[in-house]
């Protein structure tokens, strides 16, 4: 299916918003003290990865 120039727009936005949340999680994750909260963020984190993974595999 091809994509039209809003929707590209759109996925690269959306792509760059999860990378954008992956970086500030994973910064958050290594200030954090608790052990529970630096959890949290990692998991987070990695949901965030996740999730821009599967969006980026709408452009191939």
């Amino acid at each position: 299916m091809q994509m039209n120039q809003v929707e590209l727009q759109n996925l690269r936005h959306l792509i760059g918003s999860h990378e954008t949340a992956y970086q500030k999680l994973q910064m958050y994750a290594q200030q954090a003290t608790d052990p529970q909260i630096k959890q949290m963020f990692e998991k987070s984190a990695q949901e965030a990865k996740n999730t821009k993974q599967k969006l980026m595999s709408f452009l191939s």
